[in-house]
C-alpha cells in the first residue's frame, strides 16, 4: 500500500513538473525552455535535492514509462490522415532518410575517433539518431555498450530539437516536408515531439522518417562498421 502511494505521487510531482515546464516553453519559446529538456533538469534537481536513487524514481516513472508504447503508436492517427500527401512525397522521404541515416552513422565515427573515442564507444555511438529499443538491439549486435548508446541516443535527440530549427532556418528550409523529414531522421521520437510546431503534415514526416531510419539503421549499421573495419 505504502508502495503503490509512493508511486502515485512520483507519477503526479512528474506530471505537474512537466505541465509547468510546457506553460513556461510556451511563454518563453526559447529553444532550452523545450520541456522535455527542462523536465528532465528539474527532476535531477529534485532526486539529487531528496537524496532519491533512480531506482526509487522508477517505481513511479515505470508507469510513465509504460506510456511510451501507446504514445509511439498514437503517432499512426496524423499518419493516417496524411497518407495521401505521404505517397505524395515518397521519393523526398527515401532519399532524405537514406542520406540522414548514413551521414548521422559516418559523422558519429568521425567524431568519437577524432575525440579519442575506443572501439567500443565507436560501435556505440553508431545508432544514435535511431529510436531507443532498436539502437540498443543493433549496438547490442555491433558488439558495442548499449549504456552508451542510450546516452547517445538523448544526446542526438536533444541536439536535435534544440539546434535542429536553427540550423534549418540557416539553410533556409522552410517546407514542412523538408522539416519533417530532417528532425525525424536525426532526433528520433523528441525530433518528431519538435515537429508539431510545425502541424500534423510535418509530424507524419517526421513520424515515417522515424521508423524508416530505424529500419534502414538496421540495415546500415552492419555496412559502415564493416566499411570502416570496426
Amino acid at each position: 500500500m505504502h508502495q503503490i502511494v509512493f508511486a502515485i505521487s512520483i507519477v503526479f510531482v512528474t506530471v505537474v513538473i512537466y505541465y509547468m515546464c510546457v506553460k513556461l516553453y510556451k511563454r518563453y519559446p526559447y529553444p532550452f525552455f523545450i520541456p522535455v529538456i527542462t523536465t528532465s533538469v528539474a527532476l535531477i534537481i529534485l532526486l539529487v535535492s531528496c537524496n532519491m536513487s533512480y531506482d526509487d524514481y522508477m517505481i513511479g516513472g515505470k508507469w510513465i514509462n509504460a506510456l511510451l508504447g501507446p504514445g509511439v503508436v498514437a503517432l499512426a492517427y496524423p499518419l493516417y490522415n496524411n497518407r495521401k500527401v505521404l505517397v505524395q512525397n515518397i521519393a523526398p522521404i527515401l532519399t532524405g532518410v537514406c542520406i540522414g541515416s548514413l551521414l548521422g552513422m559516418t559523422s558519429g565515427i568521425l567524431f568519437v575517433e577524432m575525440l579519442g573515442g575506443n572501439h567500443d564507444l565507436v560501435l556505440s555511438v553508431i545508432p544514435k539518431s535511431i529510436t531507443t529499443p532498436v539502437a540498443l538491439q543493433l549496438t547490442d549486435t555491433l558488439g558495442g555498450i548499449p549504456s552508451m548508446t542510450a546516452i547517445f541516443v538523448m544526446i542526438a535527440g536533444i541536439s536535435g530539437v534544440v539546434l535542429g530549427p536553427l540550423i534549418l532556418k540557416l539553410v533556409r528550409i522552410s517546407s514542412y516536408v523538408g522539416k519533417g523529414i530532417a528532425l525525424g531522421s536525426a532526433s528520433h521520437a523528441l525530433g518528431t515531439a519538435r515537429t508539431m510546431e510545425y502541424g500534423e503534415p510535418a509530424v507524419s514526416m517526421s513520424s515515417v522518417s522515424m521508423t524508416l531510419s530505424a529500419l534502414l539503421g538496421t540495415v546500415f549499421g552492419p555496412i559502415i562498421a564493416w566499411v570502416f573495419q570496426l
